[in-house]
């Protein structure tokens, strides 16, 4: 697939080069082997979180852009766009950021992006323009927002929020959207990636849709990862699978909202059901989003007895109390939105006195809770998340 004259400079030559060949098969050593058993490194878990304590993800970078959220509120509070390079680079900045969550589509050329959003969407003359990612050419798809070349002209950004009203999508600092191997090539390479396998939850997709898809994106991370850690997640529990089938080199987690909202897949509907599809097939985790866990702490035990990665996200993980909690769970890792704030917070959890009395937040001693106190929080959390805000 040629690329469009001059689109990206140097840094960005090829850009697509690989996803030319998506339909390939990937590289032989990837491939289970013929007789079904499994490696023994294939279970091996992300960034070895058996034997780490808990580590930070950022979530798109140094946090999402909750457009149109009231002041004040602590998402949205991310000065970057989320999703570039910008951002990556600032969260890689972080030592104590291990990853940063990214939401991966693939274009109707077949070049894997960095975008969350389903739709994008423009203003001309008044009136708002949507195309979804997936039918536009990488080219059109790179001429939203800011662009690295003056001489092009940029479409400006739009973006519809929850209660359905479209709002210009305006950061404080702008950066243009991005490839695939464009991150892997230009973010540091001690930063590792969870790559969100990003579909609709609207569309049926055939099985050979969602193969084109995901092996588009390998065939970018089979190219590009050299040492760095990458570990795949997503929604949808087909693509998941799928994933797990075309490749052993990168464990595989599974999103869930842990029984926070409900989908005509019982699959996604509670932590349990999530626990039951790794097992079936052969995923090494799960993320959750930070309620789910915290309503059913029972399901830390399952998934530990069970060989599985705990991972969470979600507003809750904003604050250091609720990720303390966390940590004194055995959660494996937390997906954040203010970065700095929390990594730092987590870098004295570590440095909590030997009878865990004490835990240092930013330079400063807090009381940290007993075994008791942790049981009470545990019982009390479940009613306290109910509760309408």
């Amino acid at each position: 697939m040629a690329l469009p004259a001059a689109t990206r400079g140097a840094a960005g030559l090829g850009l697509c080069r690989i996803a030319a060949s998506a339909s390939s098969s990937p590289p032989s050593s990837s491939a289970p082997p013929a007789d079904g058993r499994r490696r023994e490194r294939d279970r091996e878990l992300p960034f070895g979180l058996a034997e780490r304590g808990m580590v930070v993800g950022g979530h798109r970078g140094m946090g999402m852009n909750a457009v149109g959220a009231p002041p004040g509120t602590r998402v949205g509070t991310a000065r970057e766009r989320e999703n570039t390079l910008l951002s990556f680079g600032r969260a890689a900045a972080h030592s104590a950021v291990a990853f940063v969550e990214f939401d991966v589509q693939v274009t109707k050329d077949g070049c894997p992006i960095i975008f969350h959003d389903d739709f994008i969407l423009t203003q001309r003359t008044g009136a708002v323009y949507e195309r979804r990612v997936t039918d536009l050419l990488l080219e059109d798809f790179l001429s939203y927002g800011t662009q690295k070349e003056s001489r092009k002209v940029s479409k400006p950004l739009f973006r519809r929020t929850g209660d359905g009203r479209v709002l210009n999508w305006s950061t404080e600092e702008d950066d243009s959207l991005c490839t695939l191997q464009e991150v892997f090539e230009l973010v540091s390479p001690r930063l590792g990636f969870n790559i969100e396998l990003k579909f609709d939850d609207h569309i049926i997709y055939h099985r050979k849709d969602l193969e084109c898809a995901l092996q588009a994106i390998l065939q970018v991370v089979f190219q590009c990862a050299r040492n760095r850690p990458v570990f795949f997640s997503s929604f949808h529990p087909d693509a998941a699978r799928m994933m797990r089938e075309l490749q052993s080199l990168y464990p595989v987690l599974f999103l869930t909202e842990g029984g926070t909202s409900k989908h005509h897949d019982s699959r996604r509907n509670s932590l349990g059901n999530a626990i039951q599809v790794c097992l079936e097939y052969d995923l090494h985790g799960i993320v959750s989003e930070v309620r789910g866990v915290l309503k059913n702490p029972a399901a830390v035990v399952s998934a530990q007895d069970s060989n599985l990665a705990l991972l969470t996200y979600g507003q809750l993980n904003n604050v250091w109390e609720a990720v303390y909690v966390q940590y004194l769970m055995g959660i494996n890792g937390v997906i954040v939105d203010r970065v700095e704030e929390i990594s730092n917070a987590v870098e004295g959890f570590s440095k909590t006195e030997l009878d865990r009395s004490i835990v240092v937040v930013d330079g400063a001693k807090h009381q940290a809770f007993s075994q008791q106190q942790l049981g009470f929080l545990l019982r009390l959390i479940p009613e306290l998340i109910e509760q309408p805000h």
